[in-house]
Parts: C-alpha cells; sequence; structure tokens
C-alpha cells in the first residue's frame, strides 16, 4: 500500500517543526551558519523529507525511512539542547520545540507501528 505524504498529519507536524526551525535559525550567530546551525537545518528537514520519500515504497521500506526521519528528530533535540546551553535559544523556545518533537515521535512510531 502506498500513501499519500500530503495526507500523513506526522509529515505536516514535521513540516511545520522545520518551519519553525528555519524561522528561529534566522537569529543564530553568523558564525555558526555553517556548523550548528546549518546541522540543525539538516535535521528538522530530513524528517518530513524521508516521510514524503519512504512514502512512494512498500510498508517495509516505508519503516525504514520512519525510522531515518526517527532518528533526525532526536538528533535535532540533542542540538537544540547544544544551541540552548550556548544562549543561542532560550528555555521556552527550546521547550517549546521538544514538546512538538517528542509529539511528531510519539505519532511516527505509533504510524510505524500499524505498518507491521
Amino acid at each position: 500500500m502506498r500513501h499519500n505524504y500530503k495526507n500523513l498529519k506526522i509529515w505536516k507536524i514535521g513540516i511545520a517543526i522545520a518551519n519553525e526551525i528555519s524561522d528561529i535559525l534566522i537569529e543564530f550567530p553568523k558564525h555558526e551558519r555553517y556548523d550548528l546551525s546549518s546541522q540543525i537545518s539538516r535535521c528538522s528537514v530530513s524528517m518530513p523529507s524521508n516521510i514524503a520519500e519512504g512514502s512512494s515504497r512498500t510498508d517495509k521500506s516505508f519503516s525504514h525511512f520512519l525510522d531515518i526521519s526517527l532518528g533526525s528528530s532526536f538528533e535535532l533535540i540533542t542540538q537544540l539542547l547544544i544551541a540552548k546551553h550556548r544562549k543561542y535559544i532560550n528555555e521556552i523556545q527550546f521547550n517549546q520545540l521538544e514538546i512538538k518533537i517528542e509529539e511528531f515521535q510519539r505519532m511516527t512510531m505509533s504510524f510505524q507501528n500499524g505498518l507491521k
């Protein structure tokens, strides 16, 4: 069974997170442009991108792409913790993003379990 990724709530949440991250990265110091901010951007974009790519595959293959998407989401939280430590984002920004990312993770894992 193939899935239309644009109809998947997990893809929509992933897009919302990536867009929010993009807005936050504008405020990062310029010297981070090719380091931490670049990594954060890649992770956030990877989350919905892997859902979109995997949706065209078999369920077994889609599950693998969901694993990659989930991995990117855990990596993203780690990088946001580093950004918070460096005071590029504040506690409130971090907490709001963490809640959204954890919701993405729960929903993605639940969706993935339904594929098996």
